[in-house]
């Protein structure tokens, strides 16, 4: 059995996580703060923020950029429902726009066509650690004065002109469910370069309370200015970031090197599409394209191989949104393709380059 992915958390990570919940202080504590200080350092940022999940990170993002009813908000068809979601749950629309194919980034050549007097911004999503073309689409934002927020949940370790992604927009917004790169069973992080930004964020993620609880005189002394969420990660969460991303950059050349197996077992077969090596990609996942893919999936499961799809169904063909918007969404074709013929394969440190071959093999034979 291969599995679809392991986390990368030790023994000695669990005996520390122990000690943590023995001592009491579960939340509010250092291991937050600890966590936040590396993930800037390893990001480049001015700012990191913790918290509960990266769709947490992206409603925190939406709601302190001012999105509300009346607004719209481009969005990429081929994304995990969290980026469109973060976007409606502030009252403002999402518009979707397609993406390219194979590498299932936003389409930056179409989203002229979709701004308005009422677009207010851009979620761009760097879609399984490939960097989206964040320069082009900045200039966009600019020209327009729109609000550009990065969905980078699966691009911890993308790089775009050799600066880390996420600080690019207004904020980036990372994940830590249990498939990504590092892992606090739930969670998430904010980066920002925005000071302003940065103390919006502290204040909604924590109910709108106006003092963190280690600046309080006196126990239970604070004020409420704001609507806030209850959006923060405990502190064993954090220490289990912490450890993961001190052994992450490690971790991302392993990647990199069952990346560059995948290629070399499929280099020569033209009925597998799949992108171009990327030096600053994460490689979250190693997509591949071919027809007859639920099928092949179906297989693969069978033979107790590990594998995914991110994603199956386009944003804009979920009930929900095909419901509210009515149209047939003839221009987002692409997103379409990709969501009929994508296939994610295991790319975690622990895979061994013979389950790489092994995987590799058993899909040639079914294709």
């Amino acid at each position: 059995m291969i599995k679809f992915s392991k986390h990368n958390i030790k023994n000695s990570h669990l005996k520390e996580i122990t000690k943590i919940i023995k001592s009491g202080w579960l939340t509010h504590g250092k291991n937050s703060k600890k966590f936040e200080e590396q993930f800037k350092k390893y990001t480049g940022s001015k700012y990191a923020i913790t918290v509960s999940s990266c769709t947490a990170g992206l409603h925190l993002s939406c709601i302190a950029s001012n999105f509300k009813k009346g607004d719209e908000v481009l969005v990429p068809s081929m994304s995990h429902t969290a980026t469109s979601h973060a976007v409606e749950y502030t009252g403002a629309k999402a518009v979707f726009v397609d993406v390219n194919f194979p590498d299932g980034n936003i389409n930056v050549s179409q989203i002229n066509k979709f701004i308005n007097k009422k677009t207010k911004g851009i979620i761009v999503v760097h879609m399984a650690g490939k960097p989206v073309e964040i320069a082009k689409i900045k200039k966009i934002c600019e020209k327009y004065k729109l609000v550009l927020i990065e969905d980078c949940a699966h691009s911890l370790g993308s790089r775009y002109n050799n600066q880390h992604v996420g600080n690019y927009g207004l904020s980036g917004s990372f994940s830590f469910y249990p498939t990504k790169q590092i892992t606090t069973g739930e969670g998430g992080m904010v980066i920002t370069n925005n000071k302003t930004f940065y103390k919006k964020i502290l204040k909604l993620k924590a109910f709108g309370i106006d003092k963190d609880i280690n600046d309080r005189k006196l126990p239970g002394k604070y004020n409420v200015k704001t609507l806030g969420y209850n959006y923060r990660m405990t502190d064993f969460q954090a220490y289990m970031g912490l450890r993961q991303l001190e052994d992450y950059t490690n971790n991302l050349k392993k990647r990199h090197k069952i990346a560059k197996r995948y290629i070399k077992n499929f280099e020569n077969n033209k009925k597998i599409i799949f992108p171009n090596y990327d030096k600053n990609c994460s490689y979250f996942v190693f997509q591949i394209f071919v027809k007859n893919r639920n099928l092949i999936l179906k297989k693969l499961v069978k033979k107790k191989i590990g594998v995914s799809v991110h994603y199956m169904m386009p944003l804009h063909k979920m009930g929900y949104y095909k419901k509210k918007n009515k149209s047939k969404n003839k221009h987002l074709k692409n997103s379409s393709t990709y969501g009929n013929m994508n296939l994610s394969l295991p790319v975690y440190p622990k895979l061994k380059i013979s389950e790489v071959d092994y995987i590799c093999e058993s899909i040639k034979k079914l294709i």
